[in-house]
């Protein structure tokens, strides 16, 4: 009998959270409370102030470095927005986050160019399409493609055929399915790590997202409720294609799992990452005291010490 890894309780308590981090929280929670509510907007308007920088997060920064392509997608052409250093080493898959709902391949430039060049991986964001206008599983079945199409493209395209994927929110949700309908779907799991970043893993909501409450700390319990329910109905969220915490894990690559402890999604990572591990697979768990949701995204330096553990083990995958 071995004794299981644990996490140190006090990372959870209020003592640990450092005091940059506690009044960047109480600031960022006062933006918010100033914007309307998520759960109250239209989805196209919530989509056209994000581009147009109407939002609480401000401008889009978009990077001249970045390329686009298509190719054949299950609802058409699907565009990949890429990143590519001169000799990538490897290719790292990104889906980006928003709820199924939000979001774009375009809006995280700095993030995706900064991990381009520090991994030197040629990092590809897949373009999925969004709910409710293209509910589940609309956005699985893009991020399945993508996955294909680099299984089969990579060493041609890049180089390379190490493949490494990621993702932050639902993105990281989308992420954990789309190796999961690799294994199933197409008999293997051709990637060497999994960078999953405060994922949904649970559509039902885990206790940490029903109990938040409406606190406007970039993520609560109304807007977790908007967002699944554009998705997905709720006859479907006991499949696991729809909540990959109640699939059999088994064959899975390494993972990273980094959540905060301010997150209402704190329950899904940590049950997720504890799954993960008893299916036989490599899992680290990195807990950050006092971390918002996205607070990765943010400059301070629990956000950057975050980036640098993730960026360390992309480098420690490829190697």
């Amino acid at each position: 009998m071995s004794d299981l890894p644990r996490v140190d309780p006090q990372l959870f308590t209020a003592a640990a959270i450092d005091p940059e981090t506690a009044a960047f929280n109480a600031e960022l929670e006062d933006l918010l409370a100033s914007f309307p509510p998520l759960w109250e907007s239209d989805p196209a308007e919530a989509r056209r102030a994000r581009e147009e920088g109407r939002s609480a997060f401000g401008p889009l920064q978009l990077s001249d470095r970045a390329t686009v392509r298509t190719i054949p997608g299950p609802g058409g052409a699907l565009g990949l927005r890429m990143f590519l250093p001169p000799e990538p080493r490897g290719v790292y898959l990104h889906v980006h986050g928003g709820g199924w709902v939000l979001g774009g391949a375009h809006h995280q430039d700095p993030r995706l160019e900064l991990l381009a060049d520090t991994c030197e991986v040629a990092v590809v964001s897949v373009d999925y399409r969004l709910a409710p206008e293209h509910p589940y599983p609309a956005a699985p079945d893009d991020c399945e493609a993508a996955a294909v199409w680099l299984v089969e493209h990579a060493a041609d395209e890049f180089g390379t055929d190490t493949l490494l994927i990621g993702g932050e929110s639902a993105g990281a949700h989308l992420a954990a399915v789309t190796l999961l309908r690799l294994r199933d779907r197409h008999g293997d799991v051709p990637f060497v790590g999994a960078n999953l970043t405060y994922g949904v893993y649970d559509l039902r909501l885990t206790p940490s997202a029903r109990r938040w409450g409406d606190r406007p700390l970039v993520l609560n319990t109304p807007s977790m409720r908007w967002f699944v329910d554009h998705f997905v109905p709720p006859e479907l969220r006991d499949d696991p294609d729809v909540s990959p915490l109640l699939a059999d894990l088994t064959g899975l690559p390494p993972a990273l799992f980094t959540v905060g402890t301010e997150d209402p999604l704190l329950d899904d990572t940590l049950f997720m990452a504890a799954r993960w591990t008893a299916a036989g697979n490599q899992a680290v768990l990195a807990v950050y005291p006092g971390g918002a949701h996205a607070f990765d995204a943010f400059p301070t330096d629990l956000g950057r010490s975050a980036l640098l553990r993730m960026h360390a083990f992309v480098r420690t995958r490829l190697a």
